[in-house]
């Protein structure tokens, strides 16, 4: 992987292959084929100054025409984190100045306007970086050159969603709690005004996200203005559960605080980089999200859907079987076991006396087939993922909205990982290489399967695919959700089908759903 790092510069002499070169407003960029039928370009600026120095924890800064000419190679370096193994994308070299973009074209383009769909990547908000490996986007354009792929950087951690403004210095930190998000508005912004000369349709954005990602892409509708730059969303395994409140973002502040013996953000800016992020990353773990701060998000982002907020944007959401299943490999048995309690411990403070009855009957009645996946591994399944989707295509629907919903089933060969957490990921790129959390490969008709359904969701707004449009000549039809059946489809290895939620009986409606407007602290 650090074999592919490289730097781009800027072109002087003029020596170019202009085929590759792409006129934007901040500049032409010139791309590299990755293949025979594939056009990368790689690590484009989407603000004018990067978020350095004085910058810091400052909402981004737009970009400037520029006539210059500059190479776009090689990924730039992704948010300064702390490195970890589940995400490769966080090994890459690491910098501040790091909002970046890189696009996807087909080598033939042809003359007609493309969809673009724009991925956000996952990471809890913490780590991960568009040079994740399993995520790297040509396999998916050779197979499915009729669309163009976006991927985005934004800030992370203490530098992208950190609340300041309580400090006595913090007035001048207003967008803290939110950068990141801010972030990501600034490239669909480039994305809107620059894409046209890729050969894609601004007016037919998609945006896409896992865990983190798919947070993300389920709040941006609920920016203010933001809706001119995309059409679609498909939230992966991620929803506004992925926020906090305003009094627990400051919390969060101050314990960091406390730890580095800051009072003010001039302190903090005396705190050298590697020091912060890892005083957060070890106090904060599974804990930043971004703020429902009242005017960069609502106070209630599900009620924001409820009132139509995003009833003009097709919704497709869903989540795997087992998303617990990745935290519990993860941390290992012992380690999963003391993790699970004391959130479970914190959740339960939050609860009336009926309600942490209903929550611990639940665990208790919450059967599996092996011990070591137990009541309360299928409770966080349930709070973290599973009832988020359905509240939030309940808000949608009963706003006149769509939403498509999804259940991912297929398991990992991994001991511990079931059907758990970013499973998918591998299928969605093509990458069916990348095995670390599948284990092993997927049916490749079932893969290609899905990922048309991505690809045809991003060109019309549903996901249904007619016989010949099916990889395996069978039609697939995805009903749109209702209040009454409440259809799901059901990714199985070998039956793609829909089913009622009723049927599979995928939530606990009387003893998990409302657990919904606790959100995930």
């Amino acid at each position: 992987m650090y074999a592919l790092y490289g730097e781009n510069h800027r072109i002087t002499d003029g020596k170019y292959d202009k085929s590759l070169a792409v006129r934007c407003i901040n500049g032409t960029f010139v791309g590299k084929k990755t293949d025979e039928k594939v056009i990368a370009f790689k690590g484009i600026p989407f603000v004018g100054k990067q978020p350095v120095g004085d910058l810091r924890w400052k909402a981004p800064v737009d970009i400037v025409p520029d006539d210059d000419v500059y190479e776009a190679y090689y990924f730039a370096k992704c948010p300064r984190q702390e490195g970890n193994v589940s995400q490769l994308g966080s090994l890459y070299p690491q910098d501040e100045d790091c909002l970046y973009l890189n696009v996807w074209k087909a080598a033939d383009a042809g003359t007609e306007k493309k969809p673009v769909m724009v991925w956000i990547h996952g990471g809890a908000f913490e780590i991960g970086g568009t040079a994740e490996p399993r995520e790297e986007c040509t396999n998916f354009v050779r197979e499915n050159p009729d669309v163009i792929l976006v991927s985005i950087e934004y800030r992370m951690n203490i530098f992208g969603f950190f609340h300041l403004s309580h400090l006595p210095d913090g007035k001048d930190y207003p967008d803290a709690q939110n950068l990141g998000l801010l972030d990501q508005v600034m490239a669909l912004k480039w994305v809107h005004e620059n894409i046209a000369a890729f050969g894609g349709d601004p007016e037919k954005v998609t945006i896409f996200g896992q865990s983190a990602g798919g947070g993300s892409v389920s709040l941006l509708p609920l920016i203010e203005g933001t809706h001119r730059y995309f059409q679609r969303v498909i939230a992966q395994s991620g929803s506004p559960v992925f926020t906090r409140s305003t009094e627990e973002s400051i919390a969060c502040t101050n314990e960091v605080m406390t730890a580095l013996g800051c009072k003010t953000v001039a302190d903090l800016q005396k705190v050298d980089i590697e020091t912060l992020v890892r005083t957060e990353g070890a106090l904060l773990g599974l804990r930043v999200w971004a703020e429902r701060d009242g005017r960069i998000l609502p106070l209630d982002p599900y009620q924001a859907y409820a009132d139509g907020a995003v009833k003009d944007l097709d919704l497709m959401q869903g989540c795997t079987k087992d998303e617990v299943g990745y935290f519990v490999y993860g941390f290992g048995l012992e380690g999963y076991a003391a993790f699970a309690a004391a959130r479970k411990a914190k959740k339960l403070a939050q609860l009336t006396e009926s309600e942490r009855a209903l929550v611990e009957s639940y665990c208790k009645d919450a059967k599996d087939v092996s011990p070591e996946y137990t009541g309360d591994s299928r409770l966080f399944d349930q709070i973290v993922f599973i009832a988020p989707v359905f509240r939030l295509a309940e808000n949608q629907t009963m706003a006149g909205g769509k939403s498509y919903n999804y259940f991912f089933t297929p398991e990992s060969s991994v001991p511990l990982m079931r059907s758990g957490h970013a499973i998918e990921l591998s299928t969605v790129f093509n990458h069916p290489e990348e095995t670390f959390v599948t284990g092993r490969l997927f049916d490749e008709t079932f893969s290609r399967t899905m990922r048309k359904m991505w690809v045809q969701f991003a060109k019309t707004g549903n996901p249904s695919l007619t016989a010949e449009q099916s990889p395996d000549g069978k039609a697939k039809e995805w009903p749109v959700y209702d209040l009454k059946d409440r259809y799901v489809m059901i990714f199985d290895e070998f039956n793609i089908h829909p089913e009622k939620e009723a049927d599979r009986q995928i939530l606990d409606w009387d003893r998990t759903y409302f657990l919904t407007k606790y959100y995930c602290i």
